[in-house]
């Protein structure tokens, strides 16, 4: 499962009434300024909103900033030139400040548009996002097509809010009000598949390519105490149908010329026989598409893995989280070491690329456990790796252990990107933790027969690795040279 908060402002499908048009602006937040960041990529969340309100008449406009690269002061002049009802802004942690920020802002230039923050950090922060911010007028928890639906007719014919679910806003007495959550959506095949027309599509390209992400899958049957996104959309697991997801897979290669999608499941193989069917659709119609999915190491077996390698799956992220077993108990992880070493054999012996996805620095870790992690992931020897500072998001309760013991030293969301600690314990340092996490990628990325590995590998992630190893060689003459 991949360590991160996946950026979602998922609106969920329910009953669609007819209503008056609105005109509703939905917008992606820019990454704060001087920190890690991803390069831009589709905002699935954004993208599903935009379906559904597209499907229920109203006018639909996307501003992505990341894609854009829109400056504040860009996005003043961009917001100026539409004229909505309705502005919608998504945020993880990370994004929050910046997504704020935009809301004042929009606020400031259309001061009668309703304002509404979704996404995970919203969910979990909702109450101190509008006692912090007097532009944001209403926080959508969790899922939240079905909410935005109800939301927009209760807006047009200016009704009481206090009957939608899933929702927290401040009444006429200026008072917040919490209304219950809003029951998770069971039938994902009712979703319109996401309005990828309403994007910057010639922005997203990476190497001449836009990975079209996918989600087949919401929930997950784990719940490890690191991870807000599984709180964000509950721990049943929900699925699309096989049909439904490669009727997806089609679309996008028609339409677009796609010829790679990634899945965003927190974990694509909970259930065996529906991956078994999804294979077995995308063999049956013959289509030509590379995809890569990131699971469980407990959840895949031989005969899976060489399924899914024919069915187009050329790579595999699989949750290694640490090499201690102590940390993955505290982690509420329950994998076991053995479980790891056979998933990633297995994966390289059906010909799959691999990717590692670590936390550092969990509670109790130390600097033995954390090198032990790092001896663990080299010999499993992935293609890559992702070595993540654990970071205590709102809604999990990694964070309950943090504000509880008073370990939290950063509190600028700014500065939760995963790279660099924010937490300090009695066992580790954050400046240690950072000096290890250095030393795991340059210890990682320098080994010469990874260099040589990938270079006969090339595509994608072969490029990608060779340049990540050449910047960390360079990196690490400067500081001989200092």
């Amino acid at each position: 499962m991949k360590f991160q908060e996946k950026q979602y402002m998922v609106f969920t499908i329910g009953i669609l009434r007819k209503v008056h048009v609105m005109r509703i602006t939905l917008i992606n937040p820019p990454y704060p300024p001087s920190v890690h960041s991803h390069p831009p990529f589709i905002p699935l969340g954004i993208a599903y909103l935009a379906a559904v309100a597209e499907k229920a008449g109203h006018e639909v406009t996307v501003i992505d900033c990341q894609a854009e690269k829109l400056t504040y002061e860009a996005f003043r002049n961009r917001i100026s030139q539409t004229t909505a009802d309705v502005i919608g802004v998504t945020a993880t942690t990370l994004l929050y400040k910046s997504a704020m920020r935009l809301i004042t802002i929009a606020k400031q230039v259309q001061p009668d548009a309703f304002t509404i923050l979704g996404g995970s950090h919203g969910t979990f922060w909702d109450e101190n996002s509008l006692k912090e911010y007097p532009s944001l007028d209403l926080v959508v928890r969790r899922e939240g097509e079905q909410t935005l639906i109800e939301l927009l007719e209760k807006l047009q014919t200016k009704s009481n809010l206090s009957k939608v679910l899933g929702i927290t806003f401040r009444d006429g007495a200026g008072n917040i009000v919490r209304t219950p959550d809003r029951p998770f959506i069971n039938n994902l095949d009712e979703l319109p598949f996401p309005a990828h027309h309403l994007l910057p599509l010639s922005s997203l390209r990476r190497m001449g390519k836009i990975l079209f992400p996918l989600i087949s899958s919401r929930g997950c049957v784990y719940w490890c105490d690191f991870c807000s996104t599984v709180r964000m959309f509950g721990r049943a697991y929900r699925m699309r149908s096989p049909k439904n997801v490669v009727d997806e897979m089609q679309l996008v290669h028609d339409k677009y010329g796609v010829d790679q999608v990634t899945f965003y499941d927190d974990a694509f193989t909970v259930d065996r026989g529906r991956v078994m069917k999804i294979c077995e659709e995308l063999r049956a119609r013959k289509l030509k598409l590379m995809w890569d999915c990131g699971t469980r190491v407990d959840m895949v077996d031989r005969e899976l893995l060489q399924v899914m390698r024919d069915a187009g799956c050329f790579a595999v992220w699989l949750g290694v989280e640490s090499g201690s077993e102590a940390i993955l108990g505290a982690m509420n992880k329950r994998i076991k070491l053995n479980q790891t070493r056979l998933a990633y054999k297995t994966a390289h012996d059906v010909g799959l690329m691999t990717i590692a996805n670590v936390v550092l620095g969990f509670p109790g870790e130390t600097e033995q456990t954390a090198w032990e992690t790092i001896r663990f992931v080299k010999e499993l020897n992935p293609d890559d790796v992702g070595f993540y500072v654990a970071t205590p998001y709102p809604g999990t309760p990694m964070y309950d252990q943090v504000i509880k013991n008073g370990w939290l030293r950063v509190t600028d969301f700014d500065k939760y990107d995963t790279a660099g600690p924010t937490f300090e314990t009695p066992w580790l340092s954050m400046e240690k933790l950072a000096q290890i996490r250095y030393k795991a990628y340059q210890q990682f990325y320098l080994r010469p027969n990874y260099i040589l590995k990938m270079l006969r590998r090339g595509g994608t992630y072969g490029i990608s690795a060779v340049k990540t190893s050449a910047a960390y060689a360079l990196r690490a003459m400067g500081l001989r040279l200092s």
